[in-house]
């Protein structure tokens, strides 16, 4: 993938306005078609650990929107992190995100890597806005993760003085997540069938969080060695001479 070269600097102002009603939103086809499950694996380990709250806000494939010189610009990561949103009405489907307007801003964006020329690393600074240039320098993101799942290469992008700074790994291989207060890294194994580099979180103490299927498994586990073990006790007493039952 070429990085591209960012022109001489113009003037950028930027608002956070309102989208439109009519505004048609980019239908555009997911490009990794490890895309959809990556992101929802991530999420499913964030619900099943109790860590999704009413207010954040997590996405993937949604539209972020900001207004830059007057146009307006919008951007689907593959997932993003918003801490604090402001509530809508249940009867309102929430069709894309304005940070500052809507509630507030953009903690966490991860880009999967594709093969397109105006790609996730992209710094173009005129429209099409490259992404990279998007997230570091209009919506200003804290943390923004890109990864590769066919090499597989995870990188960390954190601002540092309005620039992205590269992050160290940790000595296994996984990097601190501020915003969520997570650890993020690969992990190798099958979710659903599908057997490949998942990305995964890691708690501070360098506990795994589970998805639900694991935990539903766990579950079933120990239900099953509940049952043997109630089944072994009542074999014990039958060879004493006690009726269990009547025990009950």
């Amino acid at each position: 993938m070429v990085l591209q070269v960012s022109p001489t600097q113009k003037q950028v102002n930027i608002t956070w306005e309102a989208l439109p009603g009519d505004f048609v939103l980019p239908d555009d086809p997911v490009e990794n078609i490890q895309q959809p499950p990556l992101a929802a694996a991530l999420t499913d380990a964030l619900g099943a650990s109790g860590r999704i709250q009413p207010e954040m806000l997590i996405g993937s494939n949604f539209g972020l929107v900001a207004t830059v010189n007057k146009k307006i610009v919008v951007k689907a990561p593959d997932w993003f992190y918003v801490p604090q949103v402001q509530p809508v009405a249940t009867d309102i489907i929430r069709r894309s995100y304005t940070q500052n307007l809507e509630g507030g801003a953009v903690s966490v964006v991860m880009e999967f890597l594709s093969d397109t020329e105006n790609g996730e690393l992209s710094i173009r600074s005129t429209p099409p806005y490259g992404k990279l240039y998007f997230y570091e320098k209009i919506l200003q993101v804290p943390t923004y993760v890109t990864y590769d799942p066919y090499e597989p290469i995870l990188e960390v992008r954190c601002l540092q003085d309005g620039k992205y700074v590269l992050q160290p790994p940790d000595t296994n291989g996984r990097f601190w997540i501020p915003e969520l207060e997570l650890f993020l890294g690969i992990w190798y194994g099958e979710r659903l069938c599908q057997t490949m580099n998942w990305l995964r979180w890691w708690d501070g103490e360098g506990n795994l969080l589970l998805w639900s299927s694991e935990q539903a498994e766990q579950e079933r586990q120990r239900a099953e060695q509940e049952k043997q073990r109630a089944e072994k006790l009542a074999a014990k007493l039958r060879e004493l001479g006690v009726d269990p039952d009547a025990i009950a």
